[in-house]
């Protein structure tokens, strides 16, 4: 087991000193934008209070006001003494504050960041003279379509599949002491051909003599050891992982059926000395395109995901904790599914975590935005940069899924900016991370993407069968539309022997008493009749021989929308061992059998 297990906010960098900052937090609404111009952000302490990092709109915040606010500010005051020790530097870290964020502390402006959905940090400098920090959060919020804000509404009232806007601080917010020079970042690749871990490390501060000292070890036993020097804040090292005492292969490779994950201890030392200390954690596996086949470590891979856009009653977008998020991996392995597609959001890290260790496959998905223009796509970039370079270490992420349903480029099929939009941002992505697949975009009219994925909520599944059997070339030409108005492929794109998967489907809506909302298709009045067509559309995905994995939608209801096999409260709608026995089902002597 990896030594991270202890809620530590980022898992894949340990080190000691660290002070957790949720909780109770001074705050206020600043609907007239008044705050600036009245300094608030020399005030120490306000008249109301909420729960950090639970956001306004939610009940577990103590607020529960749905209504829109386009201002926010929070106060914290830090007593450092007995915590923090002179001659390091204190890094504050927001895991996640949507939208435009504005820090002070001491009444001192410390920096900004533009986002929702990915992790940024300021770093404080020295406070050994000071023991108490005054910090002070302005945040400022739209209802903007062209800024990426996923499943958030931009009108008045919740409608179709967005919710309830979230707005400020959403995520975890912490502070970590440094030395004068520290690991700042850690990019880990596996190569499974080469039984090597490759590793780049990034070094901030001070460059005097600086040398780093790598470790990996497996279930506790070390298998490798490597020291060498950093040279202008940088290391690109390879290192061996092969140990026959670790199996009869020498390698331990994660997958879902055995999740097997590494240890690597870094320490930094300066002229000798030692100066920094992190502790992560790895996964051998190797992820490609081979054909028409989804290979996981050279082996085919027939992926059962469901839908799961990480929403709670009471907490909207954010988790209580790791209890949350266990109970929701533990509930999606339970149903017989393999992996989940995270949807229009970018979860709490200690959810990738708790996947890696779990086994449990992750797509990563861009939240949209709604509106093309230079400035969504400016934005979008940036954004998304940042989230596939945060994420990036985390074996449990097999792909990449930046746009979806041509959300934000609702002219893809024949706009030839919006095109060349979609191609930048897979090749983007590709800079980043040329070792996954990238879906671009997900669902119909594509451009260029590794998996050509298909959306249908056909409820009848002889006729979902019937349409892809007849008419596969038809779809995968692009002729046959088979989403009512959308096809498979932009003007200009064809199919070039991709896997091809159905990644979204189903989404039947169970009405049971004191239910209202909405699912796709006619409503099911009874566990049976759930079971029934449920089995029916599922066997008929499975049964199509080129056909290799599918997304069902989805885990849970979500507000509106109620068709989840999951209730809000995580309750399952019809017995889990019924739809575990389907999704694990053969569905006949096709390719796909053979990937179970």
């Amino acid at each position: 087991m990896v030594k991270t297990i202890g809620g530590y906010p980022r898992p894949q960098m340990v080190r000691e000193g660290h002070l957790m900052l949720d909780g109770k937090w001074g705050f206020a609404f600043d609907d007239a934008d008044i705050g600036e111009r009245s300094q608030w952000y020399t005030k120490q302490s306000s008249d109301q209070e909420i729960l950090v990092p639970f956001t306004y709109e939610t009940s577990e915040s103590g607020i529960a006001d749905t209504e829109y606010h386009s201002i926010v500010w929070y106060w914290k005051k830090i007593e450092l003494s007995g915590w923090y020790r002179p001659d390091t530097h204190l890094i504050l870290h927001f895991e996640g504050c949507d939208y435009q964020t504005k820090v002070w502390v001491n009444g001192r402006l410390i920096g900004e960041h533009s986002g929702g959905y990915s992790r940024f940090s300021f770093d404080l400098g020295e406070h050994s003279e000071t023991e108490v920090l005054n910090i002070c959060v302005r945040v400022s919020d739209s209802l903007s379509e062209e800024q990426m804000r996923g499943k958030q509404r931009w009108l008045k009232d919740s409608y179709g599949c967005w919710y309830v806007q979230t707005t400020g601080i959403w995520k975890s917010v912490w502070a970590e002491m440094v030395p004068e020079s520290y690991i700042s970042n850690l990019k880990m690749t596996p190569d499974i051909a080469g039984h090597k871990l490759e590793l780049e490390l990034s070094v901030s501060g001070i460059q005097n003599r600086i040398e780093a000292e790598c470790t990996v070890s497996y279930q506790g036993k070390r298998i490798n050891s490597i020291r060498s020097m950093v040279r202008e804040g940088k290391l690109e090292i390879g290192i061996d992982v092969y140990d026959k005492t670790v199996n009869e292969w020498g390698i331990a490779l994660w997958a879902p059926q055995h999740p097997s994950l590494y240890d690597l201890d870094i320490k930094l030392y300066v002229n000798g000395e030692l100066m920094d200390h992190v502790s992560s954690y790895f996964g051998m596996r190797e992820i490609r395109i081979k054909g028409n086949n989804i290979l996981l470590n050279g082996e085919p891979l027939y992926q059962r995901l469901i839908l799961d856009q990480g929403y709670w009653k009471e907490s909207g977008l954010t988790p209580k904790g790791d209890e949350a998020l266990l109970l929701d991996i533990e509930r999606v392995i339970s149903l017989g599914y393999n992996g989940v597609r995270k949807h229009q959001k970018t979860e709490n890290e200690r959810f990738l975590y708790w996947c890696d260790v779990k086994g449990l496959l992750v797509w990563e998905e861009a939240p949209s935005f709604y509106k093309y223009s230079s400035e969504a796509v400016a934005g979008f970039c940036t954004q998304w940069l940042q989230i596939v370079e945060q994420n990036y270490n985390h074996p449990s992420i097999i792909v990449w899924t930046p746009l979806n349903e041509s959300w934000g480029m609702m002219e893809i099929g024949r706009d030839k900016k919006q095109q060349s939009f979609s191609q930048m941002v897979y090749h983007l992505t590709k800079c980043v991370d040329s070792m996954r697949p990238v879906i671009v975009n997900d669902g119909w009219e594509h451009t260029i993407s590794d998996i050509i994925t298909l959306h249908d909520y056909e409820e009848d599944g002889e006729r979902m069968f019937e349409k892809y059997m007849q008419y596969k070339d038809s779809v995968l030409s692009g002729e046959f539309y088979h989403n009512n108005y959308r096809n498979a492929f932009a003007e200009g794109f064809s199919y070039q022997g991709q896997p091809v998967m159905i990644s979204e489907f189903g989404g039947i809506a169970f009405e049971q008493e004191g239910t209202q909302g909405w699912g796709y298709g006619n409503k099911v009045k009874s566990a049976d009749e759930f079971i029934e067509r449920f089995q029916k559309v599922t066997l008929s995905v499975k049964k199509l021989p080129y056909v290799c994995g599918y997304c069902y939608t989805q885990l849970t209801d979500v507000q509106q929308e109620i068709n989840g096999l999951l209730t809000e409260e995580r309750k399952f709608k019809v017995e889990p061992e019924k739809i575990r026995e389907i999704n694990e089902a053969r569905a006949g002597i096709f390719f796909n059998e053979k990937c179970h």
